[in-house]
């Protein structure tokens, strides 16, 4: 009897993965059995994988018997790694009837794993016939967009399903043709109506926006969902976050959970969104969001904040253009020290926020060491050619360049119009004309052309970047060439 309690016991820990696992014996006979899949290829000794195991565990719990999750180990399986193309891990792609239907590029938590597959899976737009249909598809999670219509042929529905499928990896959509949930919107003939979250209802914005253009078209309906889905102060989430990011933007970082703590998360966003109004009502052009510091660890750690303690909320501003602002006043529950900070961006007051080294007190060696405080007084310096380094201190790769990289700026010394430069990427902002994605990554930044800088995809010795200036640069290159060596004489036997 002991023994069967045990086994109970440890069947219990060891409950099956609701994860298939794909071989290379087995992958083309079974992906076809499921009209959509997402396949994680992976290596057991990936720290990025490790960590999204769990994440994708819980999202194949929550999906089972809606969309199947599926990983093949590539370190065990390389032929079909190979055949679709898998260089780096983890790699996670979509399958549709068993083909290859491109990469995943949405968020990696469960939640977001969910929210997108879920927008993959099965029409673009799904049929409600009832009441009761309608208020469990409008009380979910997420926003949503819902086309009623008196005529299911119609042209105006027609044009609704056009926007339907061209947004369904972003939104969701519901429609129907039941009169008496037409009725009961208050539509005649045809509307479509935007639920916000009810998670999120507020005293400051409306919970629904109706679509009030007379013409339906798909590129109307479109827009008006672009620019009302948020509202004016929306939770970012790794799921929307690509959505509202990109312009300029002021986000609030805190203990945000409306799972476990709605109501704090409110008292907190409702504060922001009191000033945002004012703000907004006198036709200040700026969005506003609040997001979890946890989650949002990195963007916090950028914009130099510290929200380790307290509950406080902690605040920082970015532009489209990459410019951040951060509020240095603690965040006062009367809302008073958003003000301020809000007044003072928009009057021009507010410094930059710069993540920086040190400028450095000798920067006379061959290589000019650039940070991001000195970065335009030398890189963008319009009457110099740069060559630029953007690397890492613990890249192999960019140790491998280092004595090369100083030789190049040895035998360049001379000339007064090139500078051979480098900047720690992982210690200091980078600019945004210049997209740094890999270490190390090399610019080139012509005299009088600073916001248009080039990408050296060239070798990396010492002649490769000398040709390279040499045809690149605005004034001929003066490099110091190597001693000739002196033929030895042969001796007469």
């Amino acid at each position: 009897m002991l023994r069967f309690i045990l086994f109970a016991l440890v069947a219990g820990f060891t409950r099956a993965s609701d994860v298939l696992e794909f071989t290379d014996d087995d992958f083309e006979s079974r992906i076809g059995d499921h009209g959509l899949i997402l396949v994680e290829f992976f290596a057991p000794w990936c720290g990025h994988c490790k960590r999204l195991a769990p994440e994708y565990e819980a999202a194949a719990t929550r999906l089972k018997g809606a969309v199947a999750l599926a990983k093949v180990d590539c370190t065990a399986n390389s032929n079909v790694c190979s055949k679709y193309g898998v260089s780096g891990y983890p790699t996670l792609k979509i399958f549709r009837d068993g083909e290859d239907s491109g990469s995943y590029d949405g968020p990696r938590s469960a939640d977001g794993i969910v929210s997108h597959l879920r927008k993959q899976a099965g029409p673009a737009s799904v049929e409600i016939k009832s009441e009761a249909e309608f208020e469990k598809y409008a009380t979910d999670r997420d926003a949503c967009v819902v086309g009623f219509f008196a005529d299911s042929g119609s042209a105006a529905q027609v044009e609704f399903l056009k926007a339907a499928s061209a947004l369904r990896e972003s939104y969701r959509f519901a429609h129907t043709n039941s009169e008496a949930l037409l009725q009961s919107h208050g539509i005649e003939g045809e509307g479509i109506i935007l639920f916000r979250p009810p998670r999120l209802s507020n005293k400051f914005e409306e919970s629904t926006v109706a679509f009030d253009t007379e013409k339906f078209t798909s590129n109307k309906i479109k827009k008006f969902i672009q620019d009302n889905i948020f509202g004016m102060c929306p939770f970012m989430t790794d799921d929307n976050k690509d959505q509202l990011k990109g312009k300029d933007l002021l986000v609030a970082y805190y203990d945000v959970d409306y799972d476990k703590n709605p109501k704090g998360s409110n008292y907190w966003r409702n504060r922001v969104m009191k000033v945002a109004k004012g703000f907004l009502d006198q036709g200040k052009s700026l969005s506003f969001a609040v997001a979890n510091k946890n989650v949002f660890s990195q963007d916090v750690s950028e914009l130099g904040l510290d929200a380790s303690t307290g509950e406080v909320p902690v605040v920082g501003l970015r532009t489209a253009k990459g410019d951040k602002y951060v509020m240095v006043e603690e965040f006062s529950r009367d809302g008073k020290a958003l003000e301020r900070f809000l007044q003072d961006y928009f009057d021009g007051k507010l410094k930059r926020y710069l993540k920086s080294e040190p400028i450095p007190e000798d920067n006379d060696g061959p290589v000019k060491v650039v940070v991001a405080e000195n970065f335009d007084s030398i890189v963008n310096d319009d009457s110099k050619d740069v060559l630029i380094e953007f690397y890492a201190p613990w890249c192999g790769h960019c140790k491998s360049l280092e004595p090369k990289y100083k030789e190049l700026g040895e035998k360049l010394a001379s000339d007064s119009h090139i500078v051979i430069a480098k900047m720690d990427a992982t210690a200091n902002d980078v600019p945004s004309p210049y997209d740094v994605r890999g270490f190390p990554t090399i610019y080139f930044s012509p005299a009088g052309q600073k916001q248009s800088p080039k990408k050296y995809e060239g070798g990396r010795e010492v002649n490769d970047f000398i040709a390279y200036l040499k045809k690149e640069a605005s004034s001929p290159v003066a490099a110091q060439e190597e001693p000739k060596k002196k033929k030895k004489k042969k001796s007469e036997l």
